[in-house]
């Protein structure tokens, strides 16, 4: 069970790009599987879903180092980032009331801002926005840009 795209994107995506996206879909498929051991969900994607197609999707090429990191950082830092992220949320919403997609796209980017100072605060955030645009219409996006946008002022400051 993996998290579609809306559409096919119109060019194919950087390595780290496709690494993102796929790491978002690991997020929500382990979250939609009550939260497996993260190492073997990385293997099968690395091994069976990056720059391959399955049932019909077509996985890019994927900089499979950085789409671990992700995954298994998130894991690592689900303490950190889960409370951080709910301080962001608007009053009246919690962790729970999100969509499990919405919050893997927040839990992916809480963990770059928190961990990879190497990648610029701009290019984390506008990632996770065109991964969001990848799945939603609404103003999904926008709430994306928002709390990443504070957890950077939070996380980087």
């Amino acid at each position: 069970m993996t998290a579609r795209p809306k559409t096919k994107a119109p060019q194919k995506p950087g390595k780290r790009s496709a690494a993102r996206l796929a790491a978002v879909q690991a997020l929500y498929q382990r979250a939609m599987t009550g939260r497996p051991p993260v190492d073997p969900l990385v293997k099968e994607f690395i091994e069976h879903r990056l720059g391959q197609t399955v049932d019909d999707d077509e996985y890019a090429p994927a900089d499979a180092d950085y789409f671990a990191d992700i995954v298994k950082g998130v894991d690592g830092f689900d303490g950190e980032l889960d409370p951080a992220i709910a301080a962001n949320l608007a009053e009246g919403w919690s962790l729970p009331r999100l969509d499990r997609l919405l919050l893997a796209i927040l839990r992916a980017g809480a963990y770059e801002l928190k961990a990879r100072p190497d990648v610029p605060t701009a290019v984390i955030i506008n990632e996770y926005v065109d991964v969001a645009h990848a799945f939603y219409d609404g103003g999904e996006p926008a709430f994306v840009n928002k709390v990443l946008d504070n957890l950077a002022a939070q996380f980087r400051a």
